[in-house]
């Protein structure tokens, strides 16, 4: 038998320059620093909302909307913001005269939606106003002053600007005459 060809040593490798690396003063905190962190709403990140058909919605808004009128909510107003956001299709706003009545409305107006396969719905309170976000609804529950204060209907209602912007609405051009001559 015949004895096979040796492999080739290996090449030795360069020596590579070492890095100089500063010293840092007594005390400094060492931060990692993570690549894909970031905010939510980064677009590589940002997954894309899936829409709920538009019967399961109604339904939804239908037992939203009758949770706060049984729970005496005052002034319930929805509106289709589908066309002027990307984050939710309709927006609920009511308003309640006291901390206890809304936190109870929020309860069960979560309650209802979950009843119906809602599920992740995100809760934001403050003294005199509380966020629910459950996706495609979007409910904001008031005191009356924080209602009249950031006046979400004229933000978002039909009469407001395309986008959602509360800014005044821009004069109409008149139209130039042959009179004024």
């Amino acid at each position: 038998m015949a004895a096979k060809p040796a492999k080739p040593a290996p090449k030795a490798a360069a020596p590579k320059a070492a890095k100089t690396v500063a010293a840092k003063p007594k005390g400094a905190a060492t931060k990692k620093v993570d690549p894909t962190a970031g905010p939510v709403t980064t677009p590589a990140r940002r997954a894309k909302r899936q829409k709920v058909p538009a019967p399961l919605l109604e339904r939804l808004v239908l037992a939203a909307v009758e949770s706060l009128e049984s729970d005496k909510a005052e002034n319930v107003v929805v509106l289709d913001i589908a066309t002027r956001s990307s984050f939710a299709d309709r927006m609920i706003i009511a308003t309640g005269l006291a901390d206890r009545q809304i936190n109870a409305m929020a309860t069960h107006v979560c309650d209802a939606l979950e009843d119906l396969g809602v599920r992740r719905i995100r809760t934001e309170a403050s003294p005199d106003w509380v966020l629910l976000d459950a996706g495609d609804i979007v409910l904001h529950l008031f005191k009356p002053e924080a209602r009249a204060t950031y006046a979400l209907e004229r933000m978002w209602g039909p009469d407001s600007p395309p986008g959602g912007d509360a800014g005044p609405a821009p004069a109409p051009i008149a139209a130039e005459s042959d009179d004024e001559a």
